[in-house]
């Protein structure tokens, strides 16, 4: 039958998986990094989706299509939350590791966890500057000191192997844009990850948990803004740290709202 289906860009889609939260009846996958229209008979030609996307890679296209199969929604639709509930069940790290296993096979181009190789070149300074002296100063280049991909805890794998015998910096987002010499102040031979406790929906404890007991991690330094917000930051990774059964060295800094160290 011809009727009114979506249409998804390729070129357009940039892998963010939006669509694919915001289509109730499952008619939409990740494949390779890019969203797909798995079934026609599973769009329902509404089109909940196009609103969320954020490149405009969705639109509608009049076409012979199959029609859309309620049914066959239905119970695509049960299987899922049956498999929702079974993963649900599961032990906190095992929960974890599935998910962060769902996202990687997805292939959402932020997902792709990498090393960061620099090479040292005659501008880079051989120590790192202190603390008040601003990067990027006179006759310096600033250097970045970002040693992996991704850095948002959300996003980045709990086995990563740049976690083994990695000290870590953990810091709310805000930090970065305080302090001017954040990187080689905090960053410098780290592995980073970075988040906001008041506007991510979502418990950095269970992430967290995972890395430190899936890894053999050296150090921890968590860097917070004085806004008290900031303390979820902090209780996630108390949490993580409780959970994960490890006694691991681990100090907090606190920049102020005006970029300046005020307690470490």
């Amino acid at each position: 039958m011809i009727r009114k289906i979506i249409k998804i860009d390729a070129e357009k889609c940039n892998g963010c998986g939006l669509c694919v939260s915001a289509c109730h009846e499952g008619a939409i996958g990740m494949v390779d990094g890019k969203a797909v229209l798995l079934r026609d008979d599973y769009c329902d030609g509404l089109g909940n989706c196009l609103p969320v996307c954020p490149t405009n890679a969705i639109s509608f296209e009049e076409r012979e299509a199959a029609a859309y199969n309620e049914e066959a929604v239905r119970k695509n639709m049960e299987k899922k939350s049956s498999e929702s509930s079974t993963a649900e069940n599961m032990p906190p790290l095992e929960k974890v590791q599935q998910r962060i296993s769902e996202k990687m096979h997805f292939g959402c181009p932020g997902m792709r966890s990498k090393m960061i190789e620099r090479r040292k070149t005659s501008e880079e300074p051989d120590k790192a500057q202190t603390e008040d002296k601003v990067c990027g100063a006179e006759n310096t280049a600033p250097v970045s000191q970002l040693n992996q991909w991704p850095v948002q805890i959300k996003l980045v794998p709990a086995n990563a192997p740049y976690f083994n015998n990695a000290n870590l910096l953990i810091a709310a987002d805000c930090t970065a844009y305080a302090y001017a010499n954040f990187h080689n102040r905090f960053m410098k031979n780290k592995i980073t990850l970075i988040g906001c406790p008041k506007l991510d929906e979502v418990d950095y404890s269970e992430k967290l948990t995972a890395i430190l007991a899936g890894n053999n991690i050296k150090s921890i330094t968590v860097v917070r803004m004085e806004v008290p917000c900031c303390g979820g930051i902090v209780n996630a990774v108390k949490s993580a740290l409780l959970q994960s059964g490890k006694m691991i060295p681990w100090q907090i800094v606190t920049i102020s709202t005006d970029g300046e160290i005020i307690d470490e």
